[in-house]
């Protein structure tokens, strides 16, 4: 392995770069340095103009060997495909409700002082918490220097990964945690809250107020941070994520997939209603519907914190997961209407839906599997014209029926 701080004999160079070429053939990745050597040297002429002193460098970087698990993993990305059932349903389980309501108790004047703070419910800093690292039970072992360094290495986004790299090293230099102690998933996502180094220096706080911003180790900075993190995209204190509704036998779905933001008062208006019969807080509210499997399932008003939400992981099905986790926390028995039996599509399955669409005698040109106006539009026709409740939802139920 290579030692940052400890100078290498020909003789050990060359049989490193024997190894280090096995590794690379083994891992199937073409490294974008033309050795490991050159790259540590680059990476430290980059640290040491942004501050990072050599003891820090040396420390962090030392026996740095690309990994070849964090690189198999970067290349396993297929699409994945999951319905929002599926998605929820794997995050958020009596066990993890049981959890959050537990640590609700246990880090109840926290949670009361983060809020305050920062005008976020301690129940959805709790969901965030949990779905990201299971309460700090999980936050991933991967030594975050030398993964990034890993991925920087090896050509996968070296631009991005390469500048959270040197901004990892300036968090370790900041002496907020320990090099052994930042660790995180292989993508380099740190702590309890999961930050990349780049969110770490914009959002991290040192809630404790001993010039550390430890969100490894402190449990009240890492809430802290997930707080001042949703605050700075535009969290609106006082407002929920959003509301389960129900949708009048008559409604007009391309109200759905139009994406119209109106208020609630005007969603009600037009016969949208609470699922569990309440009426709506704040008529005021702006919300846009969220059908994420059909009219046939649980439809949701979804307001703006439902976006912020999106900024920390630009889902909807993970949104919909941390707002419903945060409600369950809170004491809500979970959604009225049942999820439909169905599966996700994947790109290919879209592309076959078109198809059979085009054979029908829509106008849809070249099947591409991007669900846009046009697809939208035919499959609404073909259900209304089939019986079915035309909601415009794509998903295996319509392939098959279609075929």
């Amino acid at each position: 392995m290579y030692r940052v701080n400890k100078p290498l004999s020909s003789i050990s160079r060359r049989s490193f770069a024997l190894g280090a070429a096995a590794l690379v053939a083994s891992s199937a990745f073409t490294p974008a340095f033309a050795s490991v050597d050159s790259f540590v040297d680059g990476v430290w002429k980059r640290a040491k103009a942004r501050g990072v002193s050599k003891r820090v460098f040396d420390i962090a970087m030392g026996e740095f060997s690309p990994s070849g698990k964090v690189m198999e993993l970067s290349r396993k990305q297929p699409e994945f495909v999951s319905t929002a059932a599926d998605y929820v349903g794997k995050r958020v389980t009596e066990t993890q409700v049981g959890k959050g309501q537990g640590m609700s108790g246990e880090w109840e004047q926290t949670l009361a002082a983060v809020s305050s703070r920062y005008g976020v419910q301690a129940e959805v800093i709790l969901a965030i918490w949990g779905i990201e690292t299971n309460y700090g039970g999980y936050m991933g072992g991967t030594n975050s220097v030398h993964a990034l360094a890993t991925l920087a290495y090896g050509g996968y986004r070296a631009d991005y990964f390469g500048s959270e790299l040197i901004t990892a090293l300036e968090i370790l230099e900041g002496g907020h945690v320990r090099a052994k102690n930042m660790v995180g998933s292989w993508a380099g996502a740190m702590g309890h809250p999961q930050f990349m180094p780049s969110s770490f220096m914009k959002y991290a706080v040192d809630f404790k107020g001993d010039g550390h911003k430890d969100i490894w180790g402190s449990v009240p900075d890492a809430m802290a941070s997930i707080g001042n993190y949703l605050r700075s995209f535009g969290w609106r204190p006082g407002e929920t994520w959003g509301y389960e509704v129900k949708l009048p036998r008559d409604f007009n779905y391309q109200n759905v997939w139009s994406g119209i933001n109106a208020t609630l008062g005007d969603w009600n208006g037009v016969g949208v209603k609470r699922a569990n019969g309440k009426a709506f807080p704040r008529a005021s509210d702006v919300a846009r519907l969220y059908m994420p499997m059909g009219g046939n399932g649980p439809v949701f008003a979804v307001l703006e914190n439902f976006g912020v939400i999106k900024r920390y992981n630009n889902s909807d099905s993970y949104a919909l997961a941390v707002g419903h986790l945060a409600d369950r926390i809170i004491g809500s028995r979970g959604f009225v209407s049942t999820w439909p039996k169905d599966t996700a599509l994947t790109k290919d399955d879209r592309k076959q839906l078109q198809a059979k669409l085009i054979k029908r005698g829509y106008e849809l040109g070249t099947p591409d599997g991007v669900i846009g106006p046009k697809t939208r539009a035919a499959v609404i026709d073909w259900q209304s014209r089939s019986g079915l409740l035309p909601d415009g939802h794509v998903s295996g139920n319509l392939l098959r029926a279609l075929s």
